[in-house]
């Protein structure tokens, strides 16, 4: 048997009171109720923490050594608590979050928001989108930010944003294709299976593109930018993680006609996730950052 926080309660009332009737009055109890969480108590410490004088409890040396130790961890306790009530600001969100999206957006998210809510502490596992579902669905984050397809009937979907697939190579000559289907015959650079970008791309050019070359499979954004400059590869690739490659002129998009290749960006949380304060207001702020975002 161990300690409890009513028996801690209880005897720190005694010692204050000294008389079981006071203490069960104020505390609602009755008196054999108190006297027996006083019996198990001094049972549990193995020798008794009161004296009896005078139809009073009174601390002896044991009792005396044991309120020392316990009243300050109480009261620890006891501000925790108050603090938590009386707080709508204070707690921990584990958010996880696609590669797409930690790698471009969700940083800056959630520094802004600890920022301007120092008591919340977020943490962020990043993951493709089959993998955020799986944590979802496991418990081990409160919400999470991916791209592509959800199948689990026990996660909310909520769309953030839209964003927009691109195609680009650094090759000049590929860059003036203007056929999807002539690029079957190229090699190209994809993110790894269970990506939310290469799930949307794949799906949608099914219909018109048969046993695409996928050359090589990679699990970031920033290695397959890496590997198209000075090789005649190509990539589908989020419009967020290539403006500014695009910009420079040191990777060229692809003008395929009638492609139009978009994506939702979603939020997601279990369907029995319990919405604190601190979830709805993070869930508020970080939709709201990740659509002004993308317009910009």
């Amino acid at each position: 048997m161990k300690i409890t926080l009513r028996q801690i309660e209880i005897f720190l009332n005694v010692v204050v009171s000294g008389h079981l009737t006071n203490v069960a009055k104020d505390m609602n109890l009755s008196q054999s109720a108190i006297s027996m969480s006083i019996k198990e108590l001094e049972n549990i410490l193995g020798r008794p923490v009161f004296d009896r004088i005078n139809k009073r409890l009174m601390l002896n040396e044991v009792g005396r050594a044991f309120y020392k130790d316990i009243n300050p961890i109480y009261n620890k306790l006891s501000d925790i608590e108050y603090q938590f009530i009386n707080s709508e600001n204070k707690g921990v969100i584990r958010v996880g979050a696609s590669t797409t999206l930690v790698d471009y957006l969700m940083p800056t998210i959630i520094c802004q928001y600890m920022s301007e809510y120092p008591n919340v502490k977020i943490t962020l596992k990043e993951g493709n989108t089959k993998e955020i579902e799986a944590m979802i669905e496991s418990g081990s984050i409160d919400i999470g930010f991916v791209e592509g397809f959800v199948s689990s009937t026990d996660i909310i979907k909520e769309q953030v944003s839209i964003d927009e697939l691109l195609i680009v190579t650094a090759d000049e000559k590929l860059s003036q294709i203007e056929d999807l289907e002539e690029l079957r015959h190229h090699k190209w650079i994809l993110r790894e299976e269970g990506s939310g970008t290469r799930e949307v791309f794949l799906e949608y050019i099914k219909d018109r593109v048969d046993n695409l070359n996928i050359f090589l499979e990679l699990g970031h954004t920033e290695s397959i930018k890496s590997l198209l400059s000075n090789n005649d590869f190509l990539t589908c690739i989020s419009k967020i993680s290539v403006e500014k490659e695009l910009q420079e002129g040191k990777l060229k998009q692809i003008n395929i006609k009638e492609f139009e290749c978009k994506r939702d960006f979603l939020v997601i949380y279990h369907k029995d996730k319990y919405h604190s304060m601190i979830f709805n207001k993070f869930l508020f702020f970080a939709k709201k950052m990740v659509t002004q975002m993308i317009e910009k």
